[in-house]
């Protein structure tokens, strides 16, 4: 994990707010890093951006919306090492219709020992870290015994 991190911030509805205030009160930290979003939530990102730090241009790669696949995308990106940190403003009192695309992706942010916030509390102490600023190199579980087991 490089210096510059690639973070990608993902929101269901009802946590949209929550996570433009948070955006909005860190964007002098975020402007530095790699933003990918899914739908919506990236153009909300990309507004308050454009409303304070009209300077910075197009700083978010939008990918689709959650339940069209975006979930799926931000996972492949996980597996492929593009994605550091993952931001995850979840409604734990709603029903969502992609659930089990939310699971997989919180999953392989598991397997692949990426830092995951799903909390505003939990994001603010990562973007408060003294590593976020720094190299950090995650230790990355072996599941080779587990890829090669046999029937």
């Amino acid at each position: 994990m490089q210096e510059i991190k690639n973070i990608a911030l993902i929101a269901h509805d009802a946590r949209k707010c929550d996570l433009t205030e948070w955006v909005s009160y860190n964007v002098g930290i975020l402007r530095r890093n790699n933003l990918i979003c899914t739908g919506t939530t990236g153009q909300l990102v990309q507004s308050v951006f454009d409303d304070l730090c009209p300077e910075a241009g197009k700083v978010v790669q939008r990918l689709n919306s959650g339940p069209l696949g975006g979930d799926q995308q931000v996972g492949a990106m996980i597996v492929n090492d593009q994605i550091d940190i993952l931001v995850f403003f979840t409604d734990p009192m709603s029903m969502q219709p992609h659930d089990v695309d939310i699971k997989a992706l919180l999953r392989i942010s598991s397997i692949d020992n990426i830092v995951v916030a799903t909390t505003k509390s939990t994001a603010d102490f990562v973007i408060s870290s003294p590593m976020f600023n720094s190299h950090y190199q995650p230790v990355k579980t072996n599941y080779e015994g587990y890829v090669k087991r046999l029937c």
